[in-house]
């Protein structure tokens, strides 16, 4: 115990003598950590907001009924023998789900599930004189969706709930507003895709901040969009649900898929090439980051290498009077994970204070504030990485010195 006391000693005062070499190590350190925390608290952020915006539109799970195409009359045993066609073509077949409410009933038996829907969608034209937009409208129980999907924090103009009872109204983007130059209570006529004309009187506007939504989707009663489609009460198109962990979509899906006919997509899958964008970016910012800690890694492994040329008549000298190679590795280590802890708390603090002043710079809409976060993982991952490179920054040069031969130090 004594001898490590002491080994605390010399370290301690290696690095207090040499002030200078200890600052500039540990800012080497503090900027690392703060790079790589800030970097990758901007990463997560963006993630988040990307993850966000994804689900002004989209639920966790969707059920729908799958286009299918032709099957051969006679299919192929052999590569030599070519199948018969009905016609390669899409078969027309109704994209309703059989008994809805059964299956809405179902999914909410799961205990991760915490919302699930019913919805019509319905492909319209858009019109208002000679003006004429296409885009589709989501016939649904405007109370369930508002709980799911939280539209009312997206109006700008009108009331919600206009529609949850009235089958003449509609709920419309600004896009769509601006476009056609409606405002509240103004007349528009919409057509569906086989033809069906409505008169619907416009009693709310939002805006999610996606131009594509807000140009192309209006919300209308449900029994709206089954006249339009002339359907009756019983026609859905999709069932949506979400689920406590978005995350594990990809499992629920997978687990609910053998107990129904129709497909089950998980948000994961409908958007892979945003999440796909997300990696990227993820992996640029991490690696980025984490060569400038590399980079400081080295300012210590510098710094402990020119310590130990400039001290091995010490180092024999502690050798000779019986200090072992592991008690001079230990020296050294401890120098260098001092210094990483210096620099490390010092880094966090400096990192926390960045997120901190990003975190309150105001983008306007729809961004709202610059979207980066405190996560206390990323802290604590920070943290531990910073003292496991300047371990192995502070290893090389201690080995070294504990490889030191204190005899043909002396005979020098």
């Amino acid at each position: 115990m004594k001898i490590k006391n002491v080994n605390l000693d010399i370290a301690i005062t290696h690095i207090i003598t040499r002030k200078r070499q200890t600052i500039v190590a540990a800012l080497g350190v503090m900027l690392g950590i703060a790079i790589y925390l800030f970097m990758n608290s901007l990463s997560e952020g963006f993630s988040a907001y990307s993850t966000g915006e994804i689900f002004k539109n989209n639920a966790h799970l969707k059920i729908y009924k799958e286009d299918k195409i032709s099957e051969p009359l006679i299919g192929s045993t052999s590569q030599e023998n070519l199948p018969i066609l009905i016609n390669p073509q899409i078969i027309s077949d109704s994209k309703t789900l059989v008994n809805p409410k059964k299956i809405v009933l179902d999914l909410k038996k799961h205990d991760f599930i915490t919302h699930a829907i019913e919805q019509v969608n319905v492909d319209l034209f858009y019109k208002n004189g000679k003006s004429q937009l296409r885009g589709t409208g989501q016939g649904v129980n405007i109370v369930e969706t508002d709980s799911m999907f939280n539209v009312k924090g997206y109006m700008i103009a009108g009331n919600l709930y206009e529609i949850q009872n009235n089958i003449e109204a509609i709920i419309i983007g600004k896009g769509i507003a601006e476009k056609l130059n409606l405002k509240l209570n103004d007349n528009l006529t919409i057509t569906s895709s086989i033809g069906v004309n409505k008169i619907l009187k416009v009693k709310g506007i939002f805006s999610t901040g996606n131009s594509y939504s807000d140009q192309s989707k209006s919300y209308i009663n449900i029994h709206t969009a089954q006249q339009l489609l002339k359907e009756g009460n019983s026609y859905v198109t999709t069932i949506y649900a979400n689920t406590k962990n978005a995350k594990k979509a990809v499992e629920y899906a997978a687990f609910i898929q053998p107990n129904t006919n129709y497909k089950v997509e998980a948000w994961q899958i409908t958007n892979a090439d945003v999440l796909s964008g997300d990696k990227v970016r993820a992996t640029l910012m991490g690696s980025i980051s984490f060569s400038i800690l590399i980079v400081a890694a080295f300012g210590i492994y510098n710094i402990l290498n020119m310590t130990v040329v400039q001290k091995m008549n010490d180092i024999a000298i502690l050798k000779a009077t019986g200090y072992s190679g592991r008690d001079v590795i230990q020296i050294f280590l401890t120098e260098a994970i001092l210094m990483g802890l210096i620099g490390s708390i010092v880094g966090l603090l400096f990192g926390s204070v960045l997120i901190a002043i990003m975190s309150n710079i105001y983008m306007g809409p729809p961004v709202g504030y610059f979207p980066i976060y405190f996560n206390l993982d990323l802290f604590i991952n920070s943290f531990i990485l910073g003292l496991v490179i300047t371990f192995f920054a502070g290893y090389i040069p201690a080995r070294k010195a504990a490889k030191i031969d204190p005899i043909a130090i002396f005979r020098k």
